[in-house]
């Protein structure tokens, strides 16, 4: 028997779970969140059709418990936070606008308990909708500017922990004459194709939009592979950019890479795969760690902080990636282990359980 809201909610560990109904588009609104031991609960607005409401709340509750970790991972003062806007159909123009702005004066009645951003299904446009009707969105535009697409500094997040994965495995950074294989070259993977063609890096590209990854591989010389060949293709990274809980017991089994590294939240289908993928000698960076550059961007964008800052904070994902894989070898576990090792030092205390796949 599927399990109801209530009971999902009273399951969770966090914080609290707000709601609201939107009757004219028949759309739910949840907003998770999860912990505030290092500040306001802070994560992107995701929004899409679901079979069942409770699927939504399910996605927010699950992805409020990993910014969580997101953000202590990389040590920004942040807490676990996440929406949904679950849809039961495809919205036209005007009701996406109207569902939108409903959404902000949820935000704005929250009064800065919880900040937002762009998630899978929305996007930079959608935030400056957003931000008509609350003051607590990242990556709006500043001062009525152009929004801001956090595309490219999650790519070079992924780029920094790529560099720190092969010093990790093979001793150096530099990915120059090393085959990886981006699975997804939709707004982060096509920027990291382009970060790794610049340092000459030989690039496999899959994509579920054909026509996208060939005209991406024309562009950076690359090869482009079919789908239901990514996991049996021979590469030196595997990079998931794409959807989630793509390495599993069918999978892992399959891989011919020495390191998994890429932008997919929640790659690992269950806590078991991070054991699966250390068996196998496989090195897999974690996915909250590495993906986490735009997450680091919006909010010091915001603040105005230079550019060079922001690349300097986001290229110490490298550091950060090269520790915990010496722990992880020194330890002999997996660096999934290590890296949530590294979030209960920094949340101060035993903390919330590993986030759930």
């Amino acid at each position: 028997m599927a399990q109801s809201m209530e009971d999902r909610i009273r399951e969770w560990e966090g914080l609290a779970v707000v709601t609201r109904y939107d009757r004219a588009v028949d759309a739910w609104i949840f907003v998770a969140l999860h912990d505030r031991t290092l500040g306001p609960p802070t994560g992107g607005c995701r929004m899409k059709v679901y079979d069942r409401p409770e699927d939504g709340l399910t996605d927010a509750l699950r992805l409020a418990r990993g910014m969580t970790y997101k953000w202590a991972g990389v040590d920004m003062p942040f807490g676990g936070g996440k929406s949904v806007i679950a849809l039961s159909r495809p919205l036209k123009e005007e009701e996406r606008e109207h569902i939108l702005t409903s959404f902000g004066e949820l935000l704005e009645a929250l009064n800065g308990a919880y900040w937002t951003g762009e998630d899978l299904g929305t996007t930079p446009s959608d935030m400056a909708v957003v931000s008509r009707t609350s003051r607590y969105v990242h990556g709006a535009g500043p001062d009525g500017g152009e929004p801001i697409d956090p595309g490219a500094y999650t790519a070079r997040g992924v780029l920094a922990g790529i560099q720190g994965a092969l010093e990790h495995a093979v001793g150096t950074p530099e990915p120059e004459g090393r085959s990886i294989l981006i699975q997804g070259v939709g707004h982060v993977g096509a920027p990291l194709a382009r970060l790794l063609d610049e340092r000459g890096a030989r690039l496999l590209l899959t994509d579920m939009d054909g026509e996208r990854a060939a005209a991406l591989a024309r562009e950076v010389g690359g090869e482009v592979v079919e789908p239901e060949r990514a996991f049996d293709t021979s590469c030196d990274v595997f990079a998931p950019c794409a959807v989630g809980a793509v390495l599993n017991r069918e999978t892992i089994p399959r891989l011919r890479c020495r390191i998994v590294s890429g932008a997919a939240n929640n790659q690992l289908e269950g806590p078991e795969d991070a054991a699966r993928l250390h068996d196998r000698g496989i090195l897999y960076v974690p996915d909250y760690i590495l993906n986490a550059g735009g997450a680091i961007a919006l909010p010091l964008l915001r603040e105005g902080r230079p550019e060079a800052e922001i690349f300097e904070r986001i290229d110490g994902i490298r550091a950060t990636v090269l520790t915990l894989l010496e722990e992880a070898g020194e330890r002999g576990t997996s660096p999934q282990d290590a890296a949530d090792r590294l979030v209960r030092r920094r949340l101060g205390r035993t903390g919330p359980a590993r986030p759930s796949r």
